[in-house]
């Protein structure tokens, strides 16, 4: 959800001037305006409906029962409303952000990323859209991406502490940390936060101080619990400190109000795979899946899952193609090992394995300390 530092987007009603007619079919759509600006959106859904009966190419009813269906949570049904109403006037601005609004919602991140760079080109003067987007990409993993947009803010808008918050997260996220802690101080000179705390604990969990990150991240939800990611990394902190069952109540308290929340998601997804719930853990995973497209981490989660459950050359064809495209993952080489053992190709499973003590040795090597005598 887009941060508390900046004001809540929402889906825009249209609302242009109607000329009075005796027309029936206008006054429905007059009509469906006024229960739709009163509030009562369940009946003007049927109001528009009826009038794009009559006049099926009026990109005004189409983008207004999108506005309807979106305030009903029915996100699905306000896409496809979008869509036509784009398909009658291309390039209509304000209709995109409502159609990446409504995808943000859905849980389509990289649709609603993707709608919103559309509109950036055609109104690059729109904070709301650049904002919204680089929440979009920190969702994604893209902190590199939110970097790039948000740093020539930050320096024309060094006050702005939305800006500065969503820099700060993607250059600890990015282990830029010290950049980070500038921007974590900035924050943190307007008074203590749970902005700040959550920048801070994250930052500690990125150098692996867990206890301190824990303290830091108590004091974000006790500030300001409905902070998003906030109960995310909490739970990571407390999971890291040895507390499961705290950590699977916070990232259950996380996904309660932020259902796309990718870190949740996949730690609920790893919780419930040991405790081998195999369909919860699949429920989870995969709408992480849905928010990271190809993520390795949740792609290695799943071909795990197929392994455990017999699939085994469905993990297999999986688990090589993830090694493939992250040679360095030494965990998906020690379960591919696995897998090639249980399939009687012992010449391959002795490959991997050679694998992985290459690869243990290498980050044993990058320890602190390593080379010294």
């Amino acid at each position: 959800m887009p941060r508390m530092l900046w004001p809540v987007l929402a889906i825009v009603l249209f609302v242009p001037g109607i000329k009075a007619q005796s027309d029936q079919t206008e006054d429905l759509l007059k009509q469906a305006i006024a229960l739709h600006q009163a509030g009562d959106v369940e009946a003007a859904i049927p109001k528009y409906e009826a009038y794009l009966k009559a006049r099926p190419g009026s990109t005004l009813a189409l983008a207004n029962l999108g506005a309807a269906y979106a305030h009903a949570g029915r996100y699905e049904n306000a896409i496809a409303e979008y869509r036509k109403a784009l398909a009658a006037q291309p390039g209509n601005a304000p209709i995109e952000l409502n159609l990446a609004l409504a995808y943000y919602k859905s849980g389509q991140i990289d649709d609603a990323a993707k709608t919103l760079q559309k509109v950036r080109q055609s109104s690059p003067a729109d904070p709301r859209a650049t904002l919204l987007l680089a929440d979009c990409w920190l969702a994604m993993g893209k902190n590199k991406q939110v970097i790039d947009l948000m740093s020539p803010i930050a320096e024309r808008e060094p006050d702005n502490l939305a800006v500065a918050y969503l820099l700060g997260t993607a250059l600890v996220r990015d282990d830029q940390i010290s950049r980070g802690q500038v921007v974590i101080d900035k924050i943190l000179r307007n008074g203590d936060s749970a902005e700040a705390r959550l920048l801070l604990g994250t930052t500690k969990l990125g150098a692996m101080d867990f206890s301190g990150a824990l303290q830091d991240l108590t004091k974000a939800v006790e500030l300001n619990p409905k902070l998003p990611d906030v109960y995310s990394y909490y739970g990571l902190a407390l999971l890291r400190t040895g507390d499961a069952e705290g950590a699977q109540k916070a990232f259950k308290q996380e996904l309660a109000s932020n259902p796309n929340d990718f870190n949740a998601n996949l730690q609920m997804g790893v919780l419930l795979k040991q405790d081998e719930d195999y369909e919860g853990a699949l429920k989870y995973l995969r709408h992480a899946l849905d928010v990271r497209p190809g993520d390795l981490a949740v792609r290695y989660q799943i071909a795990s899952i197929d392994f455990a459950q017999g699939a085994t050359e469905q993990a297999r064809k999986e688990l090589e193609s993830i090694v493939k495209e992250s040679p360095k993952f030494t965990e998906a080489h020690v379960t591919l090992a696995t897998v090639y053992y249980r399939l009687k190709r012992k010449e391959d499973g002795d490959r991997e394995r050679a694998t992985v003590a290459t690869l243990n040795v290498e980050a044993q090597e990058k320890q602190p300390g390593a080379h010294v005598k």
